[in-house]
């Protein structure tokens, strides 16, 4: 259409007819004059509008799919975080369960032995590249340790310290080959000298070549002069082999060891000696022997074996 005065004419009495109309129709309410044309209108263009709405959900549907997607994400993610963060809490609380068990065995030993113990955590293992079986500990000189005390945990004997700093401390284990340590037989009272050997048992040089010995039979430590490096009575394992006397002035026998040297977490520095040997005292109580199961068969004589009596 041209833009003429004719066109633009028409254009302002179309709008004037469009407002008087409106303005009839919202007067009118419900009664509007205007409501038929208006329900006509909404039949012919009803249709369109459902196919444009067809048309523009599925946008609005997918723009709304993914900022749901985000916040979905965004959900999934802090369960994740959770999650992880329980698995965490979880995995901490069966260490530390683990490690206050393992304090109370060793307080419980502690008390048995009447050893003033000072507690610590292995925190490092001696070079991978050396020959020596060590630890360090978190404890050293600020916390009263010094060179030559005993260390133990609730299954026994871990070894000595050797070297301390202001912190930390080194300590040798039992089972190192340059470790030495008096020990005492339970019950028979048989002396002897236990050496390291690393991953296999410890060698034990009984003084009397006559001891009678037998497998599973325990030992303690001795104890040292003033109570350096070893105290008395501290488990250190079991007989687990007896060398056959060969008339030598001393009886080797193979310990194994109560502690396992390769699992150490919670260990004490026993600080303060007992005022007394504590002997066999500190030793776990043996454990009962699995009875044998007895099998007793009887034989029913059948009822249909011949009566040899009665055979001519």
């Amino acid at each position: 259409m041209r833009d003429t005065r004719e066109s633009r004419l028409l254009l302002v009495l179309l709008i004037a007819i469009a407002f008087a109309l409106i303005t009839v129709d919202i007067r009118g309410g419900q009664d509007s004059p205007v409501d038929g044309a208006r329900q006509a209108a909404a039949t012919v263009f009803g249709p369109i509008e459902n196919g444009v709405s067809s048309a523009v959900d599925p946008v609005g549907n997918a723009i709304s799919a993914v900022r749901d997607s985000g916040e979905r994400h965004d959900r999934v993610a802090q369960l994740e975080h959770d999650n992880a963060a329980l698995k965490a809490k979880l995995g901490s609380d069966d260490r530390n369960r683990s490690r206050l068990k393992q304090l109370d065995k060793m307080i419980k030993v502690a008390g048995e032995g009447q050893y003033g113990i000072k507690g610590a955590e292995v925190i490092a293992i001696g070079a991978a590249q050396g020959f020596s079986w060590t630890v360090t500990i978190d404890v050293g000189a600020n916390d009263g340790i010094r060179r030559d005390m005993t260390v133990l945990n609730g299954d026994g004997l871990v070894g000595r310290v050797t070297t301390v700093g202001p912190d930390t401390a080194t300590v040798l284990l039992a089972n190192d080959p340059d470790f030495t340590v008096g020990t005492r037989m339970e019950s028979t009272d048989e002396l002897g000298f236990a050496a390291g050997q690393g991953d296999r048992p410890l060698r034990v040089e009984l003084l009397n070549a006559k001891a009678k010995i037998k497998k599973g039979d325990r030992l303690v430590t001795f104890g040292s002069q003033s109570d350096k490096p070893f105290v008395p009575g501290v488990p250190v394992g079991v007989v687990s082999r007896v060398d056959p006397s060969g008339g030598d002035l001393t009886r080797t026998i193979y310990v194994t060891p109560f502690v396992s040297f390769t699992k150490l977490d919670i260990v004490g520095v026993v600080v303060a000696a007992p005022k007394s040997d504590p002997r066999d005292t500190v030793l776990p109580p043996k454990p009962k022997p699995t009875p044998t199961p007895t099998v007793t068969v009887t034989v029913t004589p059948s009822a249909s074996a011949p009566d040899l009596g009665q055979q001519q």
